[in-house]
This record gives structure tokens, sequence and C-alpha cells, in this order.
């Protein structure tokens, strides 16, 4: 489909073996600023075949370049890339914050920590050693590893370059050819990526970039015969059909999905600290995030004065420009994500949910929605239950530590929860009950490279960072040598018992 947009906007093409290119139907998508309704950009509408061509510019490229073969060369040039993303932060910070709405402050805190992913993993491939595990007498058994060949990967619109990098750091460190289809609501910064990926000498079709629907062009690359693994971050459903689909094909799959984070505070917690937490859980990012603090579970003992204080602090935050350095909330992705989470706020309020605070006057362009709080929520009611993804926060009622563990519990989800309490033995206690693949304890949302990060239940498979993230990039070769001089022979005619295996 071809859209009518205003001469001036930008245009991002795809980039297919080192050269950006627009799709072979020369057909575009708006790309629409979330804080003016407005067109901002124009998108490259990939389509099927241009999803192939990227697949097969990656397949050549790993087959004939040096890529997959010289640790070294990987690493000089992953160390490369990470200084030119330090060089350019200020541009992909603007850029970011723009595109997606978030506050630049929030922004420059993010991006910031973007090189980490690619050094660690640099650091990952130069010192991971292959393993002689043992064989017996006369035989050396060296097991390596050694690239998948051709990975996809999908992300999200919400942290387009954080999300990517936790994919693309250890999937091209561990020699691999990637193609990538960002969301089609925040694929800028991810064709800048792609431009200092070219100057940091990473070899033409390594590094792919194809855009379009995700109905159509992250189908088909899911779907694609050629891959050696797909790596999504996504809702369920979608993270459902694309593991489905991995089965069919036989290849690796890792989908971080869906989340509704609960925040347990204790009474023996530190009061102000756990009402900050719990308020940055719930309201980073415009609340736009699998690991939201979307529930926070507050000691029936406690409950009115936690609420009182969390609602105070939620009424200071500011709602305002993402370039305002001031700002602590801007608007969500789209008009689409606005409407969805206004009506889930609906939703709770008819399930007897009550506004504690909300509707408060907001800007009359973009797609802003006022940060709310529900209290009286009960785990059954669907605004506990279902991923708003957007800055609503439930505050709900537990008895004892045992009920405390069962609401958190309670959901289909278990990607992030966390803790608050000053007792060393509950916070352990607690932690190893709690169905989450990550558990906070006196904190919330933090991060490394080297820290596993994954979900239980329907939040996913499988885990970003770390070596185990590493090593599932890759697939391992078990080379076994005879040293051993005597000369086999198994059919030589006696009955001597000899070594079968």
């Amino acid at each position: 489909m071809s859209s009518q947009v205003r001469p001036q906007v930008q245009r991002c093409e795809q980039f297919i073996n080192g050269k950006f290119v627009p799709s072979v139907s020369g057909e575009y998508i708006p790309l629409v600023s979330p804080e003016s309704g407005e067109i901002s950009s124009e998108i490259a509408n990939s389509t099927a075949q241009d999803v192939e061509n990227a697949v097969q510019a990656a397949l050549q490229a790993f087959r004939e370049s040096p890529w997959r073969s010289s640790v070294p060369y990987r690493v000089t040039r992953l160390r490369t890339l990470a200084a030119k993303i330090r060089q350019n932060m200020p541009a992909l910070v603007e850029v970011e914050s723009r595109i997606t709405g978030r506050p630049i402050r929030e922004m420059r805190a993010q991006l910031g920590r973007l090189p980490e992913w690619y050094d660690y993993f640099a650091s990952v491939a130069e010192t991971l050693e292959d393993t002689i595990p043992p064989f017996g007498p006369g035989y050396l058994n060296i097991v390596r590893r050694e690239p998948l060949g051709v990975v996809g990967l999908l992300t999200p619109f919400n942290h387009p370059l954080l999300i990517l990098a936790k994919k693309l750091a250890p999937a091209l460190a561990a020699g691999n050819a990637v193609v990538i289809k960002p969301s089609e609501m925040a694929p800028l910064t991810v064709n800048m990526l792609a431009g200092y990926i070219q100057e940091s000498g990473i070899p033409d079709g390594i590094v792919n970039v194809i855009h379009g629907l995700g109905s159509v062009a992250g189908k088909a690359l899911a779907e694609h015969k050629a891959l050696s693994k797909v790596d999504l971050t996504g809702g369920t459903p979608t993270g459902r059909a694309v593991a489905a689909t991995a089965g069919c094909n036989l290849i690796k799959v890792a989908a971080e999905l869906g989340g509704k984070a609960s925040i347990i505070v204790f009474d023996d917690a530190d009061f102000e600290s756990a009402v900050n937490g719990a308020v940055f859980a719930g309201y980073v990012a415009t609340g736009q995030t699998c690991v939201q603090g979307a529930r926070v579970l507050v000691s029936e003992t406690m409950y009115d004065r936690f609420l009182d204080a969390f609602v105070n602090k939620v009424k200071k935050l500011r709602v305002g420009k993402p370039s305002d350095p001031n700002t602590d909330i801007g608007p969500l992705i789209s008009e689409r994500q606005r409407n969805k989470v206004v009506d889930l706020i609906n939703v709770g309020i008819r399930e007897g949910a009550t506004l504690a605070w909300g509707s408060n006057p907001l800007p009359p362009q973009g797609w802003y929605v006022s940060p709310t709080v529900l209290s009286n929520v009960s785990n059954d009611m669907k605004i506990a239950q279902e991923e708003v993804f957007g800055p609503v926060v439930c505050v709900m009622k537990y008895k004892s530590e045992e009920d405390a563990i069962k609401i958190a519990n309670g959901t289909d989800f278990g990607l992030g929860m966390a803790v608050w309490t000053n007792d060393i033995r509950r916070a352990h206690r607690v932690a190893e009950q709690l169905e989450a693949g990550i558990v906070w304890i006196n904190d919330h949302h933090r991060i490394h490279p080297a820290s596993p990060w994954g979900g239980y239940k329907d939040s996913g498979i499988g885990r970003e960072n770390g070596i185990d993230c590493y090593k599932d990039y890759t697939q391992v070769k078990s080379i076994i040598i005879k040293t051993a001089s005597d000369r086999f022979d198994w059919f030589d005619g006696s009955s001597e018992e000899k070594r079968y295996s």
C-alpha cells in the first residue's frame, strides 16, 4: 500500500547485503509520531520476496566471509561497533525518544548501556574454550562450538535497540549471520545501527534489516526454512505461533513474551524506598515494558497507608513532551495502544476496582494516557490478569506471606517479580517460591549482559544474556580422535572380545 506522505519526511529503507534498498514493491507504510499523531517518516513495506533476498544474502555471507571461522576477526569488529555506538549516542537517544515517545532522560540512561552488550559478548567469544571430555584410553574427544548459520531476530517497539542488543550481540559474537525484523512502529534507530555496523567492518550480508508489517514480513521471516534459529520478543500469541513453526522446521527458538509482574511489599520493608521503587517499576517507559510492576501487593495491615503514599507520588509524575528532560510520562506508541489501555481501565472499574488516581488533563495531541492507579483489585479481575502495556498499576491486598506468594503466582505469566523486605531470610524464602525467571529484591528492572533474562509459563522460552545465551547461538561438534597405535579389525574372523563403541 502506498501512503500519502509529505515529500520532506524521512524514508527508512531496508538494509540488505550492505546496502540500503527499497522494497521490491516500491511501497511504503507511514510512521506516526506518538507525540503529535502526525506522519513523521515512511517505512519500506518489505514483502516475502524482500525477506528471501535478505536471507540469501545472509547465507552467502555466512558461507563465504571469514566471519564464521575467525573469532579474533569478530571480536575486533564487535568492539569497533561498541565504540561507534558510544560516539553516536546523542543521535541515537534523540531519535529513539522521538519515535517511541519515551522521555529523553530514560533514553539517555538506557541507551548509554548498549555498548556493554557488544563488549561483553566479544569477550565471551574471545575467552570461551573448547572442551575435552573424558573418552577413555587411546582417544581424544574435542568438543567445539560452531555458529548455527542464519538467525532471524524479531524485535518490538518498546526498547528497539536494547532488546535487539540482547539478541544481536550474542548472535554475532557466536559467528552467525542475521536478518532483523524490527517493529514497524519503531524502526529508525535499527537502521542507524545498521549504518554503524557497515562502518565497523562487519562483512556485507552478515547483518540485514527488513521492515514492513509483522503479519507479512515478520511471518515470512519466522517461517523461512533456511533459518537455524528464530529469536522473538513480542506478545504471547505471536510467540506460540513462531514456536510452532520453529518446531515444524526443527530449529532453535527463543521467545521473550508477555508479563504481568507482581511486586510484593512486606511490612518490614523500608517504606519510602518501597513506594519509590514500586512507582518506578510501574511507570518507567510509560508502563510499556514486559516487566512492568503492574501488580503491587501490599499487606492489609499497611494497605491504606501505602496506597496514600503511592498515589501521592504518582500525582507528581510529569506528563509531557518526550524531548523535555523534565518529562516522566510520555505518550504511548500508537492510537490503537492508547485506546486499548483506556478500554482496560474502564473494564477494571466496571469489574469493581476503584480509580484511586487518573484521568487528569492531558496534552491535546498525541497518544497520552494519565498515569493511573486502581485500588481494591482482586486477582480474578481481567485488569489484574491481562497485560495492559501502559501506565496502569493495580494495588492489591494480601493477608499473609503465603497469600502474597499465591496471588503473585496466580497469573499465566512469569517473567519478572520483585520483593521488598529487610528480612534476609524472608527475601530468599519468598524468591525461591515465586514462579518467575527474574526476581529482584528491594529493586526492579535492573539488567546486565551477564545476567540471564527470560520467563516461566506464558512469558516465554529460552534466555537472553549470559554465557548460556551465547551457547544457544551455537551448535556442538564432537571430534573424536583415535590416538592409540593399535590396528583395529572387528571382522578379523576371531571371536575375540573387542571394544565395540
